[in-house]
């Protein structure tokens, strides 16, 4: 099957929307599937006020709608609310070709944190972009039953996977993190207001809190908080090290919808404190992490759980099967769209 996913968060980007779609893509292609992404990549754009690491792209219907026909594709999946995703539902819609979307981040929460903004007004956006598409993959129960409270009913199941060859109990640590005094609290993840990094620096839990990952709130944040270790963007086996090397991650996120850096995390062994909110939720069981109003309480008992069950626990989570729920979820055009010929 030729499939078209559109995006407007990937490379250089480093997110758990970015991570995903390349995994996904990477199984689907092992498996015969052919894949195309429609990103920011291909289109002039600007960075986004506030955020500059992400980039708002000047998409066209027309320009988005040539790259699927030349692809020929069988399927189309918007991956995002942007501008990208935008021009592809528009040239979707105007022709009744069939699509399917995700909700990957709370976004109401997520720009009401940025700037202030109504909730409620981003939600109407949210139902009026989905309401269109077949289906609206989700990777929680949660997220489900959120989108069917705003009416948007037609949602499928779609997990997230964990790449064993990378993350998992053997392999190295992280020389600089392990001459920390500890215990070692880690944070991974972008380094943004959203996000919540300030609640897990305010900790007054004993030990050396860890800060693997970048983004606009770094400087700040290393500035009021000038004992935390701040140690820029990790990725592959340096990644692997630093979690393999902490005693806890601390995942004090209130807007994600899984967090992919949980159930990294438990692949190595470490176990996880969060708030009882969405994706925490979903992803943990007490055996491996803990969840709790006060963080201080989540990370002292996080500490005493065993990083033999932790892994143990991680290993239902498989990018091969992410990818056959992506596929099922799919809906195939009535037929391919037809390719240019080449001229005689």
């Amino acid at each position: 099957m030729r499939i078209a996913i559109v995006t407007d968060a990937w490379s250089p980007q480093v997110n758990g929307v970015v991570r995903t779609l390349q995994s996904v893509r990477r199984e689907l292609e092992v498996t015969g599937h052919q894949v195309l992404i429609i990103s920011p990549a291909q289109f002039a754009s600007m960075p986004c006020p506030t955020y500059p690491e992400i980039r708002l792209a000047f998409a066209r219907s027309g320009a988005v709608g040539r790259l699927l026909e030349s692809f020929g594709a069988d399927a189309i999946h918007l991956a995002t609310e942007g501008p990208v995703c935008l021009a592809a539902r528009t040239w979707c819609l105007a022709r009744d070709l069939p699509f399917t979307t995700a909700y990957h981040t709370q976004f109401p929460d997520y720009i009401a944190a940025r700037t202030g903004a109504n909730p409620a007004w981003i939600w109407r956006y949210i139902r009026w972009f989905h309401r269109p598409a077949e289906s609206i993959l989700v990777s929680t129960p949660s997220v489900a039953a959120a989108l069917t409270a705003q009416g948007l009913h037609q949602v499928r199941e779609w997990g997230r996977g964990v790449d064993f060859a990378q993350f998992g109990l053997d392999g190295a640590r992280d020389p600089e993190m392990a001459a920390l005094p500890g215990p070692i609290l880690l944070y991974v993840g972008r380094v943004a207001v959203e996000k919540n990094v300030e609640a897990f620096l305010s900790s007054a839990h004993r030990g050396t809190k860890v800060v693997v990952g970048d983004g606009p709130a770094r400087a700040t944040l290393a500035r009021r908080f000038p004992d935390a270790v701040f140690l820029g963007q990790r990725d592959g086996q340096g990644l692997a090290a630093a979690y393999r090397t902490a005693d806890v991650l601390v995942f004090p996120s209130r807007t994600d919808t899984f967090g992919l850096v949980m159930i990294e995390a438990l692949a190595c062994g470490t176990p996880v404190a969060a708030y009882p909110v969405a994706g925490p939720i979903d992803v943990l069981d007490p055996r491996v992490g803990v969840m709790h109003e006060d963080l201080d309480e989540a990370i002292a008992a996080a500490l005493t759980r065993d990083p033999v069950a932790c892994a143990a626990y991680a290993a239902r989570y498989s990018w091969p099967a992410s990818a056959r729920q992506f596929l099922r979820a799919l809906v195939p055009l009535a037929r391919p769209l037809d390719r240019p010929r080449m001229a005689a």
